[in-house]
């Protein structure tokens, strides 16, 4: 009898099994989506997908996977996408249902011109974004260091450029977010691939072991075999109060060395995600437009400025100041052709920025110019440079980069011009 349980359970398995590496995803036919009231959000069209696992992951075993696709209220000449990565606490359904409530979990809510991909971590076991990268899950570290991407990560991505294509978003105008177990993934996927995001926003992620193996920050380091391409703005608030944040020291001290560009900002809000509830101690969090950058923009990565305030990590984490890395510098494209590269600098005003924060008049800063689109520079290669009276010439790093050296910046629109 047993035998006969087990033949019967076999046979009605085959063709789930079968199923399980279906590409490309699917309309969900299934009472998974039931949990979403009705079939839309905010008034907008929603559509549920389900896919099974593809081979090129590297998954272990069969699995299926969901994820939520919401429409922008209207229609776009050139449609842009607002990814969202949900916390430990959510799987895709809830991530989707906290956008009902405004105040519920702020950093899910897509703009309304925006298509919104909600994807999922929590349905198949050991699947999480971090894949177990933080202190707290000391036993997985081992299993899931060092630079690869864990299946998770080449899931988020392939389905991400599925549904690029699939509704014609412009490649350009992709941006990933994410709220504590999300935050992490989103820093841990998000900064490698600066091919897919233009920018990418962490509200208090939960521990950034997975961006620094992923991204080969001191004590590791990425193998020589491995090209990274100029990586998305990233901007991170996280609370001094808030366990899950120890190494953000490490963390911002890594991106200025490797000159990544970094918008930072902390108090004591705890693990909060309430974004009116967290302005009331640090109101800068959602000051820098993110979601206006494009990923076919020249951007500078300003580092050592002046005027960033001192980190409450690793020493003083009792402390109640709110702070800031780098939140007062704004820019403006001018020019990107091969023979010139000019880029307004300066600083936002007090007009400009209502916030409790004491808004400075001028900034000394080194800038570096990433994502350059036509100006070529050659590792090593000499290169001239203006900024208002000042002038000066320099040479390329041994990766290209571009970096002048402390600059006063102000809020009077300055333009920076680099040539041969």
């Amino acid at each position: 009898m047993k035998r006969a349980w087990i033949a019967l359970f076999l046979a009605a398995s085959l063709p789930l099994f079968a199923q399980e590496k279906d590409w490309p995803p699917s309309k969900d036919l299934t009472d998974k989506g039931k949990r979403l009231k009705n079939p839309t959000a905010g008034g907008r069209q929603l559509e549920i997908f389900q896919h099974g696992a593809r081979p090129e992951w590297g998954y272990k075993a069969p699995q299926r996977d969901t994820f939520v696709v919401i429409h922008p209220k209207k229609a776009q000449e050139q449609a842009r996408l607002y990814v969202v990565l949900h916390s430990a606490g959510h799987d895709v359904i809830s991530c989707v249902q906290c956008t009902r409530t405004v105040g519920n979990h702020d950093i899910y809510h897509a703009p309304d011109d925006f298509y919104a991909l909600y994807l999922d971590c929590r349905a198949n076991r050991g699947d999480w974004w971090w894949g177990g990268m933080h202190r707290r899950d000391a036993r997985l570290t081992k299993k899931n260091s060092g630079a690869t991407p864990a299946p998770v990560e080449k899931r988020v991505i392939d389905t991400i450029s599925w549904v690029i294509r699939k509704y014609q978003v412009d490649k350009n105008r992709v941006y990933l977010c994410g709220n504590s177990m999300g935050g992490s993934g989103t820093l841990g996927i998000g900064m490698r691939r600066g091919d897919v995001f233009a920018a990418i926003k962490a509200n208090v992620p939960a521990g950034i072991e997975h961006v620094s193996h992923r991204m080969g920050f001191p004590p590791q380091a990425i193998p020589q075999d491995i090209k990274l391409p100029d990586p998305p703005i990233v901007i991170n608030y996280s609370a001094q109060n808030d366990g899950w944040s120890v190494g953000h020291d490490l963390f911002a001290k890594s991106m200025e060395n490797r000159r990544y560009a970094l918008f930072f900002y902390w108090g004591p809000f705890g693990h909060a995600n309430n974004h009116a509830r967290i302005s009331k101690v640090n109101d800068l969090i959602n000051s820098f437009d993110w979601l206006e950058v494009r990923k076919n923009e020249a951007y500078p990565v300003f580092t050592r400025a002046s005027t960033n305030n001192k980190l409450p990590w690793p020493n003083d984490v009792r402390s109640k100041a709110s702070g800031q890395v780098n939140a007062f510098f704004r820019w403006k494209n001018l020019e990107d052709k091969s023979g010139q590269l000019r880029i307004s600098l300066f600083l936002v005003t007090a007009k400009q920025l209502e916030t409790a924060f004491e808004i400075p008049g001028s900034s000394m800063a080194d800038v570096s110019i990433r994502r350059i689109q036509n100006l070529r520079i050659k590792p090593g290669e000499a290169f001239k440079w203006s900024f208002g009276k000042a002038k000066g010439e320099g040479a390329a790093a041994a990766d290209g980069l571009v970096t002048i050296p402390g600059l006063k910046i102000t809020a009077r629109p300055t333009t920076l011009a680099i040539s041969r």
